[in-house]
């Protein structure tokens, strides 16, 4: 019943709601920010720390240490990448990525949150990370919109027709798939569409904004477009280390590996995350419902 208290509800409101304003108003957004003194830019990501107050206050279980982190770190993001504006050196970029990359997938900061409530820790920091790549560097090319288009289906939908069956064949060789059975139609496309809504704003979206919109974006500035989706690829592949496992899951990372090539294209296409999270969030609903 404490999920839903008062002051939780309001905290995700706010938590959610950089998110949901660049992914509807990018352009919008981005231009806010822009129009206000620079002094103002940087310390604005700071209030990101005020989720945090209220779901702590709630549970009791406050510190201080964790508020001055939520509130400094997206200051610092912002201030490395407001100098960063304008150049093309690419390594505030990258570090920043690290930061934020290695902060989700490691977990640093799930022990500031109660129970069952760290998913709002990796909102902020996606938060963060928006805030400082959309409005404050204004990375060109991200494809961060989520009023989705008809292309956005059909090139996302493509990419999973050339995915599953490879998916499958290797999945199934390595018992990383098992196959369960359908249940009748009408629950089947419920569940379908819960999951994949569910998944699309909290899981693919957030991931694919992350490496294909910003990394393999700035990659491909480095590289190449081949050599930036492998490794892209690569690295999405390697975040999935310790999912489902307590030690290296090589199974999880070659299959989320392969999956990283697909969504990459997905996105390329068009430079659309909203088409490459549209592959995402199908591949992800099918497995969680016939296919874990």
């Amino acid at each position: 019943v404490y999920l839903f208290s008062p002051l939780i509800v309001i905290a995700a409101v706010l938590a959610l709601a950089p998110y949901l304003a660049a992914g509807f108003f990018s352009a919008r957004f981005a231009g806010c920010a822009q129009r206000l003194p620079v002094w103002v830019q940087i310390v604005s990501p700071s209030l990101l720390c005020v989720p945090y107050l209220l779901v702590t206050l709630s549970r009791g279980n406050f510190s201080w240490a964790w508020l001055g982190l939520y509130a400094v770190l997206p200051v610092l993001i912002a201030v490395v990448l407001l100098r960063a504006r304008g150049t093309n050196s690419g390594w505030p970029e990258f570090l920043m990525l690290a930061i934020l990359g290695l902060a989700v997938d490691l977990r640093w900061f799930e022990p500031a949150w109660p129970a069952h409530l760290a998913v709002f820790g990796k909102v902020l920091l996606l938060d963060a990370g928006i805030y400082g790549f959309i409005a404050v560097r204004d990375l060109e090319g991200v494809g961060f919109d989520l009023r989705l288009r008809s292309r956005d289906f059909t090139t996302g939908l493509r990419e999973v027709v050339f995915y599953l069956p490879l998916a499958l064949a290797l999945g199934l060789g390595l018992g990383f798939l098992h196959l369960h059975p359908f249940g009748s139609m009408g629950p089947v496309a419920l569940q379908f569409a819960g999951a994949w809504i569910f998944t699309f704003f909290l899981i693919a979206v957030p991931e694919e904004l992350f490496f294909r919109g910003w990394l393999q974006n700035l990659l491909e500035r480095c590289m190449g477009r081949w050599p930036a989706l492998i490794t892209t690829a690569v690295l999405f592949g390697l975040s999935h280390f310790n999912k489902r496992a307590l030690h290296f899951n090589w199974r999880y990372v070659l299959m989320a590996a392969i999956a990283g090539i697909f969504y990459g294209r997905a996105w390329r296409r068009d430079r659309r995350v909203g088409a490459s999270a549209v592959t995402h969030a199908t591949v992800d609903a099918v497995w969680s419902l016939w296919l874990r």
